[in-house]
């Protein structure tokens, strides 16, 4: 059951080698840029009607007077843009691309467009080198730091949590010594895939499980999906992708896991849309050949999917990047559009799972998948979700792992940990992994993922 807060608003085109490194009724990406232009942003500047419902949804701007705003971020700095050489104001960094302007303008302004395309001839042409700079790309690209770390992660665990680690790395990088560093996982989970079997062996349970439930004990065309499980699935939390290999399995659905790069969102959110087209490239290219195999992608990060989704078709020109747009779906979204959950989960009991204080990340109201978790979960006996509202967590991403910002990251995160404090839990659930971050940071809770609980469920 649930409960909510008073006032809470392919084959092997698909390669799966481990070497390599809404809206429920549809989501339909903007179409922002022409396709014959360079980004003209004209459009929705012109959209823009000053009611200032942007500013007043900014979480930045409600605990920073000295913020000017997505309205000025975006559609005004734009039009300032085209009279001339005028720099880029040094403020857009403040922005944490939260992206709850996109969702509260009742005009449909692109803010998160306007704000990408703006930090990043910001960073690569106005901004000058620093340590910041350097420590901001240096974030901006986990991936490449969470490879490394994942050669010898015992050891990366207890150097990157040492006290002496973190006063250094503060002093040095300005990285706040009061963040925990995440865990490592002893495997990853592609190594994890490979030694289990990869997709031959997810064929076969699949099959398996078919045939449990009177389907026939062949290959199934319906019942196919290619996960992108992002950096920290891979890395860190590899627990929340296995449990979406468990339920998928469980349910019929045969699985692939292509080569794949990082998704951007870090890349994005610190002017560093270069680096995140290369990584787009690699995507586009491997879920693209899923894709025409008959495979549909699924993530388990939300800020994943809304990158695949949104963010590339409306930054990049590449080649299937609508055809991945269209067949990406958050994971829970995915079963509850293709499965019957509610009979599935009827009579279902969690006695083992703890009551769960949830977050709705940014980037999952963003899709309009604000609440599945709790309309979800509301009838399963044993565990009460409780929504803990719309307020941002504060992390945003990166924007909560640099010093300056740190104070501003718990400042907005202060809702959020009243609201989880004040809930009958001592335990949170969220789909971000940033969010989760944040949520242990500020309550000492224990954090999980939903797929976690549907695992627990089903499984």
């Amino acid at each position: 059951m649930s409960d909510t807060q008073s006032g809470d608003t392919t084959t092997d085109r698909a390669e799966t080698d481990a070497d390599v490194e809404s809206d429920e009724e549809g989501y339909e990406p903007r179409d922002v840029f022409d396709s014959t232009t360079e980004m003209d942003l004209r459009a929705g500047a012109d959209n823009c009607t000053k009611v200032g419902t942007c500013d007043a949804e900014c979480p930045v701007a409600e605990v920073n007077d000295d913020f000017p705003g997505p309205q000025f971020q975006g559609p005004e700095q734009w039009r300032l843009s085209q009279k001339g050489e005028v720099e880029i104001d040094d403020s857009i960094t403040e922005c944490s691309n939260c992206l709850q302007c996109d969702s509260g303008c009742p005009s449909g302004v692109p803010f998160s467009e306007m704000h990408n395309t703006a930090r990043a001839k910001y960073v690569l042409e106005d901004q000058p080198l620093s340590i910041k700079k350097i420590r901001n790309r240096i974030l901006a690209n986990y991936r490449t730091s969470a490879w490394l770390a994942s050669k010898l992660p015992r050891t990366a665990n207890f150097f990157m949590n040492n006290g002496a680690v973190r006063w250094l790395m503060e002093k040095t990088m300005k990285i706040p010594s009061e963040r925990e560093f995440p865990e490592f996982a002893t495997q990853t989970f592609r190594e994890w895939w490979a030694e289990r079997g990869g997709e031959a062996t997810s064929k076969e349970r699949a099959r398996e499980a078919r045939a449990e439930r009177g389907g026939a004990h062949v290959q199934s065309d319906e019942k196919r999906i290619a996960y992108f499980h992002g950096c920290y699935s891979n890395y860190n939390t590899t627990e929340v992708a296995k449990a979406m290999v468990r339920v998928y399995e469980s349910l019929g659905y045969e699985i692939t896991v292509p080569k794949q790069k990082c998704s951007g969102t870090p890349m994005f959110a610190n002017g560093r849309v270069d680096d995140a087209r290369r990584h787009a490239r690699v995507n586009v290219e491997h879920l693209g050949n899923a894709i025409e195999d008959g495979y549909d992608v699924i993530c388990t990060c939300s800020s994943c999917s809304l990158a695949l989704r949104q963010e590339y078709p409306d930054l990049f020109d590449l080649e299937g990047i609508d055809e991945l747009a269209a067949h990406t779906y958050d994971a829970m979204e995915y079963l509850r559009i293709h499965e019957d959950l509610e009979s599935e989960l009827a009579g279902a009991e969690a006695e083992d799972f703890p009551d769960v204080a949830y977050h709705a990340p940014c980037h999952s109201r963003n899709q309009g998948l604000g609440r599945q978790a709790v309309e979800l979960f509301e009838d399963v006996d044993g565990v009460t979700v409780t929504d803990v509202g719309d307020s941002c967590s504060g992390i945003s991403g990166t924007y909560g792992w640099k010093a300056e910002k740190y104070e501003t990251s718990m400042e907005i995160g202060e809702e959020m940990f009243e609201h989880m404090a004040e809930a009958d839990a001592e335990h949170g659930m969220t789909e971000c992994p940033t969010c989760s971050m944040q949520m242990e940071h500020g309550t000492g809770y224990e954090i999980h993922h939903p797929m976690q609980l549907l695992d627990t469920v089903l499984t």
